[in-house]
């Protein structure tokens, strides 16, 4: 539902989106946003090459990890829904978008670091809070990925509860037994 005092489209730079989202650091890769319309967003990602997560994946060649092109597709849509949809925006201060499932993904193009990806993402509401988020990812002309994925806004208190919580499986595996 759009928001009654915007005019679309809202555009919003690296700086814009940092105040939006709350990732720091490496992991926050989108760049520029513009919301078309409370349901459609279009953003540009990209990793740069000194990396070190990079580096690692893999030596030599390095290329951007799946995983980060669906963390890119969360990024735009949940910055483009706290900005442009109504029901998003009413959450903002009380809820964290949470990815909650990844539907479906496919890559059709490796990506390479400072290569910017376009994320063309679409949200459709599922309940008052929660989306399911498709998006087609492009290389310049080329076809990256194409995901759906669900975001659910998530109490803030619900995940400091969580996160209070001892953590699990720190002690590791027994490496005695391993090869």
């Amino acid at each position: 539902m759009r928001l009654p005092d915007r005019t679309y489209p809202i555009t919003l730079d690296a700086t814009s989106i940092a105040q939006v989202l709350p990732h720091r650091g490496d992991i926050l890769c989108v760049r520029r946003l513009t919301v078309l319309d409370f349901d459609h967003y279009i953003g540009h990602a990209v990793w740069p090459y000194d990396l070190s997560l990079l580096q690692g994946h893999f030596p030599g060649m390095p290329l951007v990890p799946g995983v980060l092109l669906i963390e890119a597709v969360a990024q735009v849509a949940g910055a483009g829904m706290l900005e442009g949809d109504a029901t998003a925006h009413r959450f903002r201060s009380s809820h964290v978008g949470m990815l909650a499932a990844v539907r479906k993904c496919s890559f059709r193009r490796a990506v390479r670091p400072n290569e910017w990806v376009r994320i063309d993402a679409r949200s459709r509401q599922m309940s008052l809070t929660s989306a399911v988020i498709t998006a087609e990812l492009q290389v310049g002309t080329e076809a990256a990925a194409s995901v759906e994925i669900v975001l659910v806004n998530t109490p803030r208190e619900v995940i400091a509860a969580a996160l209070a919580q001892p953590p699990q499986g720190t002690a590791g595996p027994n490496t005695s037994t391993c090869l």
